[in-house]
């Protein structure tokens, strides 16, 4: 491609002159991708190599200076491309970013983070703004056992007796307020978590386990459901809908509070969830009674306190840390309680609905999303390379404790020992070890329980496997609860029953006539949260996705990190109640619907009518 410009440099009229030749060695399965980016690049009309050729063009246009042409203009970004902090128009603004490529950004957060570490944390019941005191227990930190990183009052049944009444006195002055209010607090309370980051990052990391990218990443989830709601709710809380109808009667629409919301919410995203879920209920016009998970209250302590000094009435949101067998048992076996929003494990939400049925109270709502036997599907004209690197980051990061990660890996035969030898290659360069620090990959599991649990599984499914490999022990950077990610083939989809939460993915082949059943065997299982495609052609990709029955699929990418308004959440089957999160239906289960109908002929007609011309 570059003769026209090594000629004249090796023995042209400026004289002779040594001349390295770039070219790159390798197999052709390796080169040939190379040389398709370099035929696409080179090739483009704006290319080097393109315009030198350009005889029409003079050689000053050509060898102009690029850096210096950017710094002639006005304005370095295009008029009609948004900012990333503008990414969704007038509606809402964009949670702020973090760059990780930025030396000085980076020290900062880390000086930040350990600054806040250092403070004591604690969490509390708080009922109608007041803490209630009672004996405490330790929270260690994950990744080191004997690091504590704060202290919890659980609440007990008279704490959420109190609560109950605080907020069912609370909601209709809540709900009244009007959906610009309600929007506008939240509004408040999504900058004060910004201006807050290092605190709230800190949280997640030593409580939870996060690495330093998942928690930035968590952060803004939680500040773009606050906005994201904030806007659904002046969409649809604020004004009524005005239905079609005969002449002499007018009909509307109008969205208002259910009462009293319970939120009780997971360990795996301490922050984004446990926020997603009280915005939410908040934003529909409910009171909210807060019960976080038993693992990580000091994060979703600090973001009740934000919320609070955001503006949220004290008696409407009520948080109550404790156990599930206590607090989340009288919360849902309440008559008082009008709904809840629930994430966790499927076997949690069956009982919870149970509990609901079984009150005599109004019938309740349940928004409730949980886990999945989540697959990814793998043909033969994928490219193998970017199918290993969306397995490892679906599979394995957060140490697989996401609902919507990748438990499945099923591979067209053809390739499947290439994607095999490329996954081991890949596993192999995993750092394990603390998420405080930059050069972590994956962090630790969430506690003891949860580590057995893997243990146990990894013993029986390895057992006999065809194949099998784990991240090697020496990639194992620190003491606490690791477990290293394993990598299992198995005989058949159906060996899998039931979600392993946790970093282990299991392989299963496939013949190219048999795609169909797959996805059939996929859909037995009774899940349907995601589904992830890898396949260079369109048509066989909209077929899977129309056949499988799941709430996410998601093509030629990994299948984790919805963004909020951007990928609504949520599954169906034994992985939800199919409301999806962060999408433009969510918040109408938070409330109820009235419909006012008016016979305007009984006051006059419709004097409309009188001014309408023919013309």
């Amino acid at each position: 491609m570059g003769e026209e410009l090594y000629e004249p440099i090796i023995g042209g009229d400026w004289g002779r002159h040594a001349c390295r030749v770039y070219a790159p060695v390798g197999a052709h399965e390796d080169l040939l991708p190379y040389l398709v980016r370099r035929l696409l690049e080179n090739g483009a009309n704006t290319s080097f190599v393109n315009r030198i050729v350009d005889a029409t063009l003079p050689a000053e246009e050509v060898v102009a200076d690029p850096v210096a042409e950017v710094a002639s203009l006005e304005r370095a970004s295009h008029p009609r491309i948004p900012v990333p902090l503008n990414l969704f128009g007038a509606e809402r603004r964009n949670s702020a970013g973090f760059n990780f490529a930025d030396g000085s950004a980076i020290d900062a957060l880390l000086v930040a983070c350990a600054r806040e570490s250092a403070q004591p944390w604690t969490a509390a019941p708080i009922v109608a703004g007041l803490e209630l005191r009672g004996p405490s227990a330790t929270i260690r930190n994950p990744a080191q056992r004997d690091d504590v990183v704060g202290t919890v009052v659980n609440a007990d049944t008279a704490a959420v007796d109190a609560a109950f009444v605080a907020a069912t006195r609370a909601a209709p002055a809540w709900d009244g307020l009007g959906a610009e209010k309600r929007a506008t607090i939240l509004e408040r309370a999504a900058d004060l978590f910004e201006s807050r980051t290092a605190a709230l990052v800190a949280r997640c990391v030593c409580e939870a386990g996060k690495t330093l990218a998942d928690a930035i990443a968590e952060v803004r989830e939680a500040v773009d459901f606050l906005r994201y709601y904030a806007a659904a709710a002046r969409r649809d809380f604020a004004h009524e809908l005005t239905l079609p109808g005969p002449t002499g009667e007018r009909n509307v629409l109008r969205l208002r509070g259910r009462g009293v919301f319970g939120c009780i919410s997971p360990w795996n995203f301490p922050l984004a969830i446990f926020t997603g879920q009280v915005a939410a209920a908040l934003a529909a016009g409910n009171a909210v009674l807060a019960k976080p998970a038993e693992q990580t209250p000091l994060t979703a302590a600090f973001a009740v306190q934000l919320l609070l000094e955001a503006g949220v009435p004290p008696e409407v949101l009520n948080f109550l840390p404790g156990e599930g067998s206590v607090v989340g048992a009288a919360l849902t076996r309440d008559a008082r309680i009008a709904g809840v929003a629930f994430t966790g494990s499927t076997d949690t939400a069956r009982l919870i609905e149970r509990s609901l049925a079984a009150r005599n109270g109004a019938i309740a709502t349940l928004i409730a999303e949980t886990g999945g036997l989540n697959a990814m599907i793998v043909d033969s004209s994928a490219l193998a390379e970017q199918v290993v690197l969306d397995v490892v980051s679906s599979g394995f990061n957060s140490a697989g404790q996401r609902c919507s990660a990748l438990r499945l890996l099923v591979v067209q035969e053809e390739i499947m020992a290439r994607v095999k030898t490329l996954l081991a290659g890949y596993m192999n360069e995993l750092r394990i070890g603390d998420p405080a620090e930059l050069a972590t990959d994956i962090g630790p599991v969430i506690d003891a329980e949860a580590l057995a649990m893997l243990a146990t599984h990894a013993t029986q499914i390895t057992h006999g496997s065809r194949w099998q490999h784990r991240v090697p022990e020496a990639n194992v950077q620190a003491k606490g609860l690791f477990f290293r990610p394993l990598a299992v083939e198995i005989d058949r989809i159906s060996v899998l029953e039931r979600e392993v939460f946790g970093p282990i993915v299991h392989l299963v082949s496939y013949r190219a006539k048999d795609l169909d059943a797959v996805v059939d065997s996929i859909n037995a299982l009774g899940y349907g949260l995601t589904l992830g495609i890898h396949t260079r052609i369109d048509g066989l990709a909209q077929r899977v996705a129309r056949r499988a029955r799941v709430g996410n699929v998601y093509i030629n990418r990994n299948m984790i990190g919805a963004a909020v308004g951007v990928q609504p959440f949520g599954g169906c089957g034994l992985s939800g109640t199919g409301t999806k999160a962060g999408g433009p239906n969510y918040l109408h289960r938070f409330a109820t619907e009235q419909t006012i109908t008016t016979n305007t002929a009984a006051i006059g007609g419709n004097a409309g009518l009188l001014s309408l011309s023919t013309r």
